[in-house]
């Protein structure tokens, strides 16, 4: 089985002044501004960077649910935030790390179920799959 989710972006300009959009084929994100100065600079809009960011969390938390589900617990609560590191890398750009930090109420979970259980999530979630960088983890079970 194989399915297919559908992204867009759209950019007008030189790399420093120009203006992109970003959209997706849910419209969820639908001509979301982003640009150099968001990027680089704190600005406004959005970057690559949180947007995988938030991919990345996101599966790691369905993922994490998924394999707890395997043995039994259900989460009361799942909080995954993800840092995304840009590195200068030569000449260009790389994202060499994400750190994800999870909080999570798991009822029943034992200490040592929950490493195990999170470190599986975080090698087989697909997004952890599909980046070429450093992946990390700091999981809390509250």
């Amino acid at each position: 089985m194989s399915i297919i989710k559908k992204a867009s972006a759209h950019w007008e300009g030189d790399l420093k002044t120009g203006i992109g959009s970003i959209s997706t084929e849910t419209n969820v994100l639908n001509k979301a501004p982003y640009g150099f100065k968001a990027r680089f600079e704190g600005g406004k809009g959005t970057n690559p960077e949180e947007l995988i960011g938030a991919a990345h969390a996101g599966c790691f938390s369905m993922a994490l649910s998924m394999i707890l589900g395997g043995e039994g617990l259900t989460a009361e609560s799942i909080d995954t935030q993800a840092e995304v590191t840009l590195a200068q890398e030569g000449d260009g750009f790389s994202i060499t790390a994400v750190h994800l930090i999870l909080k999570a109420k798991v009822p029943g979970a034992t200490q040592e179920q929950f490493d195990k259980l999170t470190g599986m999530a975080k090698a087989g979630c697909p997004v952890s799959k599909v980046l070429n960088a450093t992946i990390t983890l700091d999981a809390t079970l509250l």
